[in-house]
Formats: structure tokens, C-alpha cells, sequence
């Protein structure tokens, strides 16, 4: 028999009994607060920060943020490498020492064992590693792409690895001018005109929107008339197969392609938009990519990418800051910063960042911060975020920037006619020509008042034999020191003021201190300070 169905009670009540009930809270609320009135509410302290009044007040600050940052930069290198070993045990858990055949006997030619790369990656040194890395690809390579950014086309190219492939023999080497959305049409025709004169280029624009290789997407149904996404565009590709696919057919057999150049010149971009798929990590950061990685475009054709070049430390400071394989949180932003803005059009940048006429680089720093809304503690400018901002922009891949090119052609003394004709012979030169011209005509490039002009420095030194990379103490290690040294520096002051006070105390009488167009009695301490800042106010002198 089934049970009557129960009906649940009902939570109405009489207005009587709610007033009532709202009544006694009213009163035990009131009973509360008067109780906490009478033990007295204690507030936490606010930490009234450094005085004014108090000497050294801008070293004491400028002290504590370099050790927040270090420890910011510490926290963050721990968190990537947590990050990358649950990569690596990923990984291993999908696949368990598994490759597809057709790439596994390409690795043994090459040399390419899985104990040599874990052996090789525990070393401290990276510098090294990425010599020998370099020098592979160039040994395992028939032809070798050198990607230049087609915004400063000579400051990409490294002569001394140039003299090494022309050195080596039989090897060609073709020049691929990437990035070129990035430079007026004018400018990309002259660079190219100039540098056709010497060896094949290629003019091409890597798309940076790309499936990831073993990922499913979902697949969205495009509009007829719908234009496809800027970044998923790639120029150039056609031109590129046909190049290579020329000189195979001429070879009459397989051959193998390396892809070399500077960081953050788009190497491994130009790798993905020939495959159309995400085969090697791309991303914003300088020096992702660290060893040799085998990549076959087909049964005839494999192509090889790289690490980056290692950029000598006796190039200007411009040419360190643009192309140097380091996270802009290692460097100093501000010296990488202002020597990129020195080689700059000043009208041009002002009117790009829409800020007032500037003296000098401090200045523009200040003023972008202010711009962009980037204060620190107590509304100072974050001078430091915009002097990163502003590198950060010109490194990356979205500021349209370029340089002229030279005047008069003289070929680099390594090259002379004959071994332009070798490099050019093989290529269908003509057929490349107009590839390039269908190019520039597809690429839809920023207009000459909208991009800035740069003074290049010219050929970028490289490092390519391992003897001649120095040990170098770790970035933190150098701060280590140098807040060591400072400390010291304080430490005489402090000495040499307790002195003076002292002298006055016991009523000493202090020599004057004699000084150009100035005569004054003041301490020691007061003068260093107000030589090291001016925000100091004196306005009474001390005898």
C-alpha cells in the first residue's frame, strides 16, 4: 500500500513573531558592538615606510626593490621549472620512447641520441651547447636558410657563420627576408634589390596562428565572404617550395635544409608555415628553441631548425640588446632600452607613443609611464616597466620600424664573384623573382609616416667556436657583489659622517671644503648626499 504523500510544513509566521525575532537581533547586535567599544577595536599598524628626514633614504629604497625582484625572478625560474618537468613526465606518459619511423632513421644519420640531448641539457653552460648544436646543422645541411628580420636586415646577418658555410664547400645558403609585413613596401623593394645582388633572398611572412600537432580542433564553418585572420596569412611559402624543390630536382637527390639565424627572427615560424602545423615551440620570449630538431617537409625534403646565434659581447650596445638570447628579466631594461631609442627617429617615436618632445631617455621613460598609466608606491612613474615596455615591443613582432639600406654595394671580403655565381647556381632565379614580386604585392605593409626609422649598426658579430665563450658568473651572483660593493660605499659614508659629528660635538674646528664657485662649511655626509640626489631639500646650511 502506498504511503499518503506528507505535505511539508510551512515556514509562515505571525508578524507578531518576525517583528519579535528582528527585535532581539537589533539587540544582541547592539550588545555586540557595545562590548567591543569597551575592550577598544585595535587596528592593525599601517608600516609608515622610510622618513624623509632620514639620510640615504633613496639607497634603503632602491636597495629592498632590487631584493624583491630578486626574489620575484627566483619564484618565477622555480614555477618554469616545475612547469617543464610535468612537461617532461607528460611526455613520458603519452609517449613511452616512441617516434614515428620515418624520422628515426633521419636522427640516427645525424647523430641525434635521446642520453646525448638529457646529457647535454644538465650542463650549466648553454652558450656552448648552442655552438655545437649550430655547427651540426650547418655539417647535416645541403642548403641553409638565414632568416633576416626584414625590419633590419644587416644587423641580422652574422658574418662570421657566413664565412663558415662559404668555407665549408657545397654548401648553398639563401637568405630569407621574414617580417616583412612589418616595413613599408618601398623599403622591403630596396632591401631586396640589394640584397639579390649577392645571394637568392626570399621575401616571406611566417603565419603565427597555427593548429597544434597532436591536438583535435573543433572546425567552425567560415562565411563565403569572410577574409581570413591576419595572422593565419602566410606569404612567401609558395616561392620557398618552389625554390627548394628546384634545386632537389637538380641535385637528383634528398637533401636536407638548416635554418639558422638571431633570436626572435622567426626560425621556427617559418619551419611551422611550411609544414601548416605547430611542429617547433614558438613564443615571444628570446631562445626557445635549444637543440636541433629534424622536421621532414616530404620524402625528399627535410628541413633542420636551430638554436639561435650567439651574439658577441663586442658589438654596439643596440645590436646586444635587439638580438641577445635573454629574457628581458635578466638584462637591464633601462641601458637595452635607451641605446635602442638612441639609434631611433626621435620625431617618429614621439609621435608613435604620443608623448611630449623628450631631452633624453630618462625623460621619455617618464613620460611613457605617465602615458600609460604606470605608477609605483606613493604615484612615482614606473620608469623601469616602460624602459621593458618599450623593449618588449621592439624585440617582439608587432612595431613597424626600418632601416635604409646601403648606398653602394661592396660584398663582405669573404665573397667574390665567383662564389656569388656558385651560391646563385642551381636556384631558378627568375621564377623566384616573380614569386617575390606577387609577394610584395599581397602583403599589405604599414605606410612610411606610420613606422619609425632606425639607424642600423650595421653586421652583427657572432660567436661560433666554443673557446671563445667565457665563463660568465650568473646574473644574480653580479647583483650579489655589486649590493656588496654599495653597502661598502655606505658604510665609509656613515664612517666619515659620524666623524665630522663627532668633531662637532666636542667642538673641533672642521677645514672648509674648497670647491669652484662654491665655498661651503657643510658636513661630508650632506654634500655626497645631495651629489647622489637632488630630492634632498636644504634649505638651511649647517656650520
Amino acid at each position: 500500500m502506498k504511503r499518503p504523500k506528507l505535505k511539508k510544513a510551512s515556514k509562515r509566521m505571525t508578524c507578531h513573531k518576525r517583528y519579535k525575532i528582528q527585535k532581539k537581533v537589533r539587540e544582541h547586535h547592539r550588545k555586540l558592538r557595545k562590548e567591543a567599544k569597551k575592550r577598544g577595536h585595535k587596528k592593525p599598524r599601517k608600516d609608515p615606510g622610510v622618513p624623509n628626514s632620514a639620510p640615504f633614504k633613496e639607497a634603503l629604497l632602491r636597495e629592498a626593490e632590487l631584493r624583491k625582484q630578486r626574489l620575484e625572478e627566483l619564484q618565477q625560474q622555480q614555477k618554469l621549472d616545475r612547469q617543464k618537468e610535468l612537461e617532461k613526465k607528460r611526455k613520458l606518459e603519452t609517449n613511452p620512447d616512441v617516434k614515428p619511423s620515418n624520422v628515426e632513421p633521419m636522427e640516427k644519420e645525424l647523430g641525434l641520441c635521446k642520453t646525448e640531448n638529457k646529457a647535454k641539457s644538465g650542463k650549466q653552460n648553454s652558450k656552448k651547447l648552442y655552438c655545437q648544436e649550430l655547427k651540426k646543422v650547418i655539417e647535416a645541411s645541403d642548403v641553409v636558410l638565414e632568416v633576416l628580420d626584414a625590419r633590419d636586415p644587416l644587423g641580422c646577418r652574422c658574418h662570421q657563420v657566413e664565412e663558415a658555410i662559404v668555407q665549408s664547400g657545397q654548401k648553398k645558403l639563401v637568405l630569407i627576408l621574414n617580417k616583412s609585413d612589418l616595413v613599408p613596401k618601398e623599403n622591403l623593394e630596396s632591401w631586396l634589390n640589394y640584397l639579390k645582388k649577392e645571394l637568392p633572398t626570399v621575401v616571406f611572412r611566417a603565419s603565427t596562428k597555427l593548429k597544434d600537432k597532436g591536438k583535435i580542433t573543433k572546425r567552425v564553418k567560415a562565411k563565403k565572404n569572410a577574409a581570413p585572420f591576419r595572422s593565419e596569412v602566410c606569404f612567401g611559402k609558395e616561392s620557398l617550395w618552389k625554390l627548394l624543390g628546384g634545386f632537389q630536382e637538380t641535385c637528383g637527390k634528398p637533401i636536407q635544409v638548416g635554418v639558422i639565424g638571431f633570436p626572435n627572427v622567426g626560425k621556427s615560424s617559418i619551419i611551422n608555415s611550411l609544414k601548416q602545423e605547430q611542429m617547433c615551440n614558438v613564443g615571444v620570449s628570446m631562445g626557445l628553441t635549444r637543440s636541433m630538431q629534424v622536421v621532414p617537409l616530404d620524402k625528399q625534403i627535410t628541413i633542420i631548425d636551430s638554436p639561435s646565434f650567439i651574439v658577441s659581447p663586442l658589438n654596439s650596445s643596440s645590436a646586444l640588446a635587439l638580438r641577445s638570447p635573454a629574457s628581458i628579466e635578466v638584462l637591464k631594461p633601462m641601458e637595452a632600452a635607451s641605446a635602442i631609442l638612441s639609434q631611433a627617429d626621435a620625431r617618429q617615436v614621439v609621435l608613435k607613443y604620443t608623448v611630449p618632445g623628450y631631452r633624453n631617455s630618462l625623460e621619455f621613460f617618464t613620460m611613457l609611464a605617465q602615458r600609460r598609466g604606470m605608477h609605483q608606491k606613493g604615484g612615482i612613474p614606473n620608469v623601469e616597466g616602460a624602459a621593458k615596455l618599450l623593449w618588449s615591443e621592439w624585440t617582439g613582432a608587432s612595431l613597424a620600424y626600418y632601416c635604409h639600406p646601403p648606398t653602394s654595394w661592396t660584398p663582405p671580403p669573404y665573397f667574390n664573384e665567383s662564389i656569388v655565381v656558385d651560391m646563385k647556381r642551381g636556384f631558378n632565379l627568375e621564377e623566384l623573382e616573380k614569386n617575390n614580386a606577387q609577394s610584395i604585392k599581397a602583403i599589405k605593409g604599414p605606410h612610411l609616416a606610420n613606422s619609425i626609422l632606425f639607424q642600423s649598426s650595421g653586421l652583427t658579430n657572432g660567436v661560433i667556436e666554443e673557446k671563445d665563450i667565457h665563463e660568465e658568473l650568473p646574473k644574480w651572483k653580479e647583483e650579489k657583489e655589486d649590493d656588496k660593493d654599495r653597502d661598502q660605499e655606505i658604510a665609509e659614508v656613515d664612517e666619515k659622517s659620524s666623524d665630522m659629528f663627532t668633531a662637532e660635538e666636542t667642538g673641533e674646528v672642521l677645514p672648509e671644503e674648497s670647491t669652484e664657485g662654491r665655498q661651503s662649511t657643510r658636513p661630508f655626509v650632506l654634500d655626497k648626499m645631495i651629489e647622489e640626489d637632488d630630492a634632498y631639500d636644504f634649505s638651511t646650511d649647517y656650520v
